[in-house]
């Protein structure tokens, strides 16, 4: 099994060989381009049945390259990436928006956080209204509530009495 630095940089070849972007690529295979992206950089699994549109959006993907995206991956960063200005950027308007949009969170759905793992992201451009390129992230996921933690409730605890 090849490391995943070198399968990164195999998908991205095959990428940059069929010149097409991030959303073209999303676009054939009914994906969001951010999670082309996340497949391309291994960290997100393909599943079998995007596995062909993937293939004919990127037709030089071998087999092996397929089989290895069909892995779980081991999804990880770069500490060093928060210090990229577009990465930064993100991190400064979540850390400053953060407080607000969690006490929002609370107002509208009660205690509870937006999952990471059923989730959707994409990126998009638009014009504003002055007529100026518009970067639009849309973060989508789903809404977990935390629970009271009631013994009476705990399946493991009542199964081992």
């Amino acid at each position: 099994m090849e490391n995943k630095a070198s399968v990164v940089s195999r998908l991205l070849a095959v990428k940059q060989k069929s010149a097409k972007s991030y959303s073209e690529i999303a676009e054939e295979t009914g994906l969001t381009n951010v999670y082309v992206g996340q497949l391309l950089r291994r960290q997100a699994q393909l599943k079998p049945s995007t596995a062909p549109k993937l293939r004919a959006s990127l037709p030089d993907l071998t087999d092996d390259l397929i089989q290895e995206m069909m892995t779980p991956p081991m999804r990880s960063y770069d500490p060093a990436i928060v210090n990229e200005p577009a990465i930064y950027r993100l991190n400064e308007a979540v850390m400053h928006f953060g407080e607000s949009i969690k006490e929002i969170i609370n107002e509208d759905f009660g205690d509870g956080v937006m999952s990471a793992i059923d989730f959707y992201c994409s990126v998009d451009k638009i014009k504003g209204v002055d007529g100026n390129d518009r970067v639009v992230v849309t973060f989508d996921g789903k809404y977990l509530s935390h629970s009271e933690m009631r013994a009476e409730n705990m399946v493991s605890r009542i199964r081992l009495q």
